[in-house]
């Protein structure tokens, strides 16, 4: 069964606005016995007439009136849908899941980066949540997440990439009461002895080693940043950790000091599928990757 369009639906709708045929014709740019064959053509598919004409008037029937209104809103709803698709299309609608390891909000880039990015894209629902380092290549790979904050360096599956967002260095976190908080900057000689405490992003500590020419005793793996550092509160275990740290977290018995010698580097990235076809997380990892935001 025939129904009606919405060629038709736009024709009905510039005539009860003109109350004119000729008029109503020049402003759809059709003749204007096209015209009324189109409102012919609705009447007879809706069953009613919708408008009373004389050779010298058209007005609305009592049909045509109540009509008009709900023509109005379907055509409303349209276009408003049409804006929504192409707000999709642009990015600016949608739900990204991030996920972060806490150095990185100890740092502030996902403050920078979530905070600024909702704020130029306030229809994209953003989802943030801590996770484990070590499950982020399988919750991107999953779909669980579309982009991850994360330590370098580290193991990413086929399909997956990571860009840096943030640079630092690595410092040493260590008891107050060793006798090697004394010193300002501590040589990696010096720390052949001790005992570490391990983060999730452990290079630091065995390029830290390394230098030293030493194999590192390895002590506990707690997780999170604060619980290592609450190892090291504890006494006996020492830490490499993020610099980030020593400006944001200060835990009773922990100090932390320089590792003397070239800067070991500690990065930020953001780890994400690399053939992403959701419109609103390509805009988030355009606007996160944005250089301003590099430190």
């Amino acid at each position: 069964m025939r129904q009606l369009e919405l060629r038709h639906i736009h024709a009905f709708v510039c005539v009860a606005r003109q109350l004119h045929f000729s008029r109503a014709a020049d402003e759809l740019g059709i003749a204007a016995p096209s015209l009324t064959k189109l409102i012919q053509e609705a009447e007879r598919l809706l069953g009613v007439r919708l408008f009373h004409r004389t050779k010298r008037s058209v007005a609305l029937s009592a049909a045509g009136s109540a009509y008009l209104a709900e023509a109005l809103v379907a055509l409303d709803h349209l276009a408003r849908g049409e804006e929504r698709a192409l707000q999709a299309e642009r990015g600016e609608l949608g739900r990204v899941e991030v996920g972060y390891v806490a150095s990185a909000a100890y740092a502030g880039v996902l403050q920078r980066a979530v905070g600024g990015f909702r704020a130029t894209h306030p229809g994209v629902d953003m989802s943030i949540r801590e996770v484990p380092m070590d499950s982020v290549a399988a919750m991107l790979r999953d779909g669980l997440l579309d982009a991850a904050y994360v330590r370098p360096p580290m193991t990413l599956d086929d399909g997956i990439q990571a860009s840096t967002v943030h640079r630092d260095r690595f410092v040493l976190a260590l008891p107050a009461d060793s006798p090697l908080a004394a010193s300002a900057a501590i040589r990696p000689v010096q720390l052949r002895d001790q005992c570490f405490v391990l983060p999730e992003q452990e290079a630091g500590m065995f390029e830290l080693a390394r230098r030293g020419r030493f194999s590192a005793r390895l002590g506990p793996r707690p997780g999170t940043l604060a619980a290592v550092l609450a190892c090291v509160s504890l006494g006996g275990y020492v830490a490499v950790v993020p610099h980030t740290l020593a400006d944001c977290l200060a835990l009773p018995g922990v100090v932390y000091r320089t590792i003397a010698g070239q800067p070991i580097p500690s990065e930020i990235a953001i780890a994400f599928r690399k053939y992403e076809r959701a419109p609103a997380v390509n805009a988030f990892l355009d606007f996160a990757r944005r250089p301003e935001t590099l430190e």
